[in-house]
C-alpha cells in the first residue's frame, strides 16, 4: 500500500516552504477572516480566562505572543519551523523555542503554564492527537487549554461530513505562496469526543461569526482537566 501523500509531514513541509510570505501577511494584516474575527476572538477566549502565564504551541511568528504580553502575560512559544521562530524572537514579546510535537510529547520540555493555547495549530492527525495525550503534564493546577480551528460546518464544502484529510488551498493570497498544505478534517462531535476521551470537561465553545456573511468562521474549545 503507498503511503497517503496527505499527512502531517506534508503540512510541516509546507510551512518551512512559506514561513516567509506567511509573516509578511500576518504582519500586514492581509487575511481577511483574521482581520475581521478571529485574530480577537482568540485573544479575548485567552484572556477570559485570566492567566498569568501562557504556553502558545504552534505560535508561528509570535503575533499572539505580543498580543498577550502587552496585558503582562508571560508567554512561552513553540514551533517546528526555525524560521518562524527565529521571526518570533526577533519580534520580541515572549521566550520562543523550535520544538516539534513529538520532543513536546516526550515529556521531558519542562514546560508548563497556566494556560495553554493552540490558534490554528490542530490540523493534523497524529500530531493532534499527540497533544492530547500530552496536555495534563502542561498545565498547572487549576490550568486551561484553548483552541481555536476552523469551523467544521462551514469548512466542510461539498465533501461528506465524516473525518479525513483534505486538500490545503491559498486561494485569496499572494502568489508567493506556494505548496498549501493539506489537514485533517473533524467533525464537532470528533472534537468533542477528543476532549472528552482525554480526561478534559470543555467549559465553553465559541463559534466567532463574521460580521458580513454572518457565518461561523472558526470554533473555539475552552477545557480544562477533569
Amino acid at each position: 500500500m503507498k503511503p497517503d501523500p496527505l499527512n502531517d509531514a506534508k503540512i510541516l513541509d509546507s510551512w518551512h516552504k512559506n514561513a516567509q510570505p506567511w509573516t509578511r501577511a500576518v504582519r500586514n494584516r492581509e487575511i481577511d477572516s483574521r482581520r475581521q474575527v478571529t485574530d480577537a476572538a482568540i485573544v479575548n477566549a485567552v484572556l477570559s480566562r485570566s492567566p498569568a502565564s501562557v504556553l502558545d504551541i504552534g505560535c508561528g511568528e509570535g503575533w499572539l505572543a505580543r498580543e498577550l504580553s502587552a496585558q503582562n502575560i508571560r508567554v512561552t512559544g513553540i514551533d517546528a519551523v526555525a524560521e518562524l521562530v527565529e521571526q518570533a524572537n526577533n519580534a520580541g514579546g515572549g521566550d520562543f523555542h523550535v520544538l516539534p510535537y513529538e520532543q513536546l510529547a516526550a515529556g521531558d520540555s519542562g514546560l508548563m503554564a497556566d494556560l495553554v493555547v493552540c490558534n490554528f495549530s490542530m490540523i493534523g492527525k497524529e500530531s493532534c492527537e499527540v497533544l492530547f495525550k500530552v496536555m495534563h503534564s502542561l498545565l498547572h493546577p487549576g490550568g486551561s487549554w484553548v483552541v481555536q480551528t476552523l469551523h467544521p460546518v462551514t469548512s466542510c464544502g461539498e465533501l461528506p461530513y465524516a473525518d479525513g484529510w483534505r486538500t490545503g488551498s491559498w486561494a485569496g493570497f499572494s502568489s508567493e505562496f506556494t505548496d498549501p498544505a493539506p489537514w485533517y478534517f473533524r467533525t464537532l462531535q470528533s472534537w468533542v469526543d477528543l476532549f472528552n476521551g482525554s480526561g478534559f470537561r470543555l467549559r465553553e465553545i465559541r463559534e466567532p461569526i463574521h460580521p458580513h456573511t454572518q457565518q461561523p468562521v472558526s470554533v473555539i474549545f475552552i477545557a480544562e482537566p477533569d
